[in-house]
């Protein structure tokens, strides 16, 4: 095996024991570890941290919907298809993270460049960034799928 691969996989062993040992909030299911805890978080703060740059009321953790979306980021990542599983969940609208490098990638880098499309018309090139806006939706949830290829997908749910 080679260095890189290996060195991946410490990588994702490493978050997910961080993660597993951080305890689960409300909303979550408390009898399993979430080996996604820290980066549920993480995407539903910087969500709200970009939000907040246009004085928009943040947006509560989905937390009973993250199982369902962790569902449908392995379905996307197996699929090889950005959101193929779209609506599993019951969500109003989703954006997709496929086969970022990392799961801090998509905190620091995905969110990011997904707010930067905003605001504009036609939706198909600010979509992204109209559902991250949007006053409709009040609730996120994030849902996360590491491949073994160490490739993250990553989706958020709007509702």
């Amino acid at each position: 095996m080679p260095l890189e691969e290996i060195m991946t996989a410490a990588r994702i062993l490493g978050i997910a024991i961080l993660a597993g040992a951080i305890v689960s909030v409300s909303g979550c299911d408390d009898d399993d570890d979430d080996r996604y805890e820290e980066y549920r978080i993480a995407c539903v703060a910087r969500i709200n941290e970009l939000r907040a740059t246009e004085s928009l009321p943040p947006l509560d953790r989905w937390g009973s919907g993250e199982s369902c979306a962790d569902d449908e980021a392995e379905i996307d990542a197996e699929s090889g298809v950005a959101h193929s599983a779209f609506n599993q969940c019951e969500e109003s609208a989703q954006n997709e993270c496929p086969g970022w490098g990392s799961l801090d990638d998509i905190i620091d880098g995905c969110l990011q460049m997904m707010w930067d499309e905003g605001p504009g018309e036609p939706y198909s090139e600010h979509g992204h960034y109209i559902n991250m806006s949007n006053t409709s939706y009040s609730e996120v949830s994030c849902g996360f799928f590491v491949t073994e290829t160490g490739a993250v997908w990553a989706v958020q749910n709007f509702r």
